[in-house]
């Protein structure tokens, strides 16, 4: 379809309609339109060129548009212009993140605004507020079967609070990001309600079918997201007489985007988002969005349109807020929802650095960094101004979702060395302290993710038990290896709740039907703000954990090359027990340094003279101390699991 080229006056048009001032004060609404529509339009006919009502649906996104802009608060309107201002103001090395589940943290969300304090001592000035919105009690998916967008649960609070919570931490000068889930809703939802009355136009909104003919051919290629506790693709409803598709659990109906009017009503949620005052969006599994027979149905071209084409619309109407994609695919296809050719850096804003983080675990148990460095040149693809979420580990499993070739590139054999990583963190390979748990164990393929937290996959579990004061203080030293290693590679760090105290596993989840067919529950713990309280007790475990974590975080802000600039250069394998990047913008240099091993290592000073500049003197910012740069023939000597944080003086 040829594009219309005559833009402005049907901008015009709708500035009429809307009441809005092209010239005044929506001036800088009106250029983004204008440099926007037509890339709108192409990404939107590219999808719906066919559809014989596809002028007016364009028609009512462009009007989803106007309405979202004119809704917007002025307040919300002031911070699009600074953010605008500033550039990529997401890519500040002043950005430091955690996310949490309001109710197991602290309550309410009105709990939430009287723990701000709490964040602010620690160093965090973005909260991911995990899933908020409605769902049914026992058929929630941790939140993200939602049954209605625009309803904070009833357990958290209300909308109002939230929306209170929100300019609060706007006031205070922090940030907030909440999910929205594209690819499903509840089958509680109005819209799956109404389709179970019978109603085509909402049954339209899903993939239904009244025989398994066109099921099939999806499952042929499609695999199990849940094979243990869900199997298959496809749910009977008795309701509809239909089968429905349902990838991640019978409850979750996958949404159509076939058809224009679910993607106009998912844009038009995602605006209500933005005009709450969200900073970032997290938008949950965007890989599963559209559906192909005769393919995995996951990272298909037509899902990196649609998200192009929101990106685009979000850049118009609340430019403020950036996206983020929770994409957990291989690392070549993490790449592509930053958007690629023409469009690179035109998609999502952030992706989960999921490759980095699990080799970080990689490393911790095998205590070596050659497969880790084999997915760097990879990583490094990364288009500039768009940047990762930084993380030891989320509310999700481990995946270990590296590519084999990476594991085979060291000499390794891939089978043994994933199960090797599988037994470890589960505490079977003799002499691992790890007390960590196998999810989503598929029989057939041998797949498997780790459940656990951050503290017992890094030993403090086992220690406690043993009462073991060694190994307590070495799983101490493990957990802010760890999160140095993430905090300081490029990104927003995004810490776990109760990561900064050391919470060991929970296992009280076995007792709840609801949750206890999912272990990921074991590292979703409940704060008890009694534990809490022990940050204050010199010497304790709580205190040495939280106050490590809070001098990492203080640190990274006052270091400008931590920026995610593409300004990262890895160090030669000179030791495979040592792990170690140079981060520089301008004059600084900073390197740094991870001892992954057990056993003290150490590192040829000839390491520090690859990258131009000879250094002379390094002050370590992390003990305190200025170190003297060495002859190449000898060496910087690092404890087991010993970390630096190294500026060149």
């Amino acid at each position: 379809m040829e594009l219309n080229r005559e833009v402005e006056p049907q901008l015009m048009v709708l500035f009429e309609e809307f009441n809005l001032d092209s010239r005044g004060k929506d001036q800088s609404f009106f250029i983004r339109l204008q440099e926007g529509l037509d890339p709108l339009r192409k990404l939107f006919f590219s999808i719906y060129g066919t559809h014989s009502a596809g002028e007016n649906h364009f028609e009512n996104l462009l009007k989803t548009i106007f309405t979202a802009y004119q809704n917007r608060g002025n307040d919300l309107k002031r911070r699009d212009e600074e953010k605008l201002a500033a550039g990529n103001w997401f890519l500040s090395n002043e950005l430091a993140g955690m996310s949490l589940y309001v109710d197991r943290f602290c309550g309410k969300i009105t709990d939430l605004g009287k723990k701000l304090d709490y964040f602010e001592e620690l160093g965090i000035n973005f909260l991911h507020l995990m899933p908020l919105f409605e769902s049914p009690e026992g058929e929630s998916d941790g939140g993200y079967a939602v049954s209605d967008f625009r309803k904070v649960s009833d357990r958290f609070g209300t909308l109002e609070d939230l929306g209170k919570l929100i300019k609060t931490l706007h006031r205070k000068e922090m940030n907030v990001m909440l999910d929205i889930v594209l690819n499903h809703t509840s089958h509680r939802h109005e819209w799956a309600e109404k389709a179970k009355s019978g109603d085509a136009f909402y049954q339209d909104y899903f993939y239904m079918y009244e025989n398994r003919w066109i099921p099939n051919q999806y499952e042929a290629a499609m695999p199990e997201i849940f094979p243990e506790s869900s199997p298959g693709n496809f749910t009977w409803s008795e309701e509809c007489q239909k089968w429905v598709m349902t990838v991640f659990h019978g409850y979750q109906w996958d949404l159509n985007y076939r058809n224009p009017h679910v993607l106009r009503e998912m844009l038009d949620t995602i605006f209500f988002y933005a005009n709450l005052g969200v900073d970032l969006l997290r938008i949950d599994a965007p890989a599963f969005i559209w559906k192909e027979t005769g393919t995995s149905c996951q990272n298909l071209p037509q899902a990196h349109t649609i998200l192009q084409l929101i990106k685009q619309a979000v850049q118009i109407a609340s430019p403020g807020m950036a996206l983020l994609g929770e994409a957990i695919v291989a690392p070549a296809a993490i790449m592509e929802y930053f958007g690629k050719g023409e469009q690179e850096g035109k998609e999502c804003d952030f992706a989960y650095n999921a490759t980095q983080m699990a080799l970080q675990w990689d490393m911790l148990a095998s205590g070596e960094t050659q497969v880790m460095l084999q997915a760097q040149s990879i990583l490094a693809q990364k288009p500039f101004g768009c940047s990762w979420i930084a993380y030891t580990r989320c509310h999700d499993d481990i995946g270990l979702g590296y590519d084999d070739y990476m594991i085979a590139e060291t000499g390794k054999d891939p089978y043994l060395h994933r199960r090797f990583l599988k037994d470890y963190f589960t505490g079977k390979t003799l002499g691992s302290p790890a007390r960590g748990a196998l999810f989503s164990s598929n029989p057939k393929t041998g797949d498997a993710r780790i459940s656990g937290t951050l503290a017992s996959l890094c030993g403090l579990e086992k220690a406690l038990e043993d009462k073991d004061q060694g190994q307590i203080n070495l799983s101490i030293q493990k957990i802010l290896l760890m999160q140095a290693h993430s905090f300081f590679l490029g990104g927003l760090p995004m810490l776990f709740y109760g990561d900064e105290l050391g919470y060991t596993n929970d296992y009280s989840y076995l007792a709840d039907p609801a949750k206890s067919y999912d272990n990921r529950w074991m590292h979703r713990p409940i704060i008890d703000w009694a534990k809490v309280a022990k940050i204050q007790d010199k010497g304790s475990i709580e205190e040495q954990i939280f106050s490590g974590t809070q001098r990492l975080l203080s640190i990274r802000k006052k270091l400008a090359a931590v920026r995610d600039f593409k300004n990262i250069s890895w160090l030669g394998s000179h030791n495979i027990h040592i792990a170690g990047y140079l981060r520089s913008l301008g004059s600084q240099r900073i390197y740094v340094l991870f001892n992954f091993s057990s056993q003290f290592q150490s590192l040829t000073w000839y390491a520090f003279k690859e990258h131009g500049l000879v250094p002379n003197q390094l002050w370590d910012h992390w003990i305190g101390e200025r170190i003297q740069v060495g002859l190449d023939h000898e060496y910087l000597h690092l404890k087991p699991y010993e970390f630096k944080i190294l500026e060149v003086k």
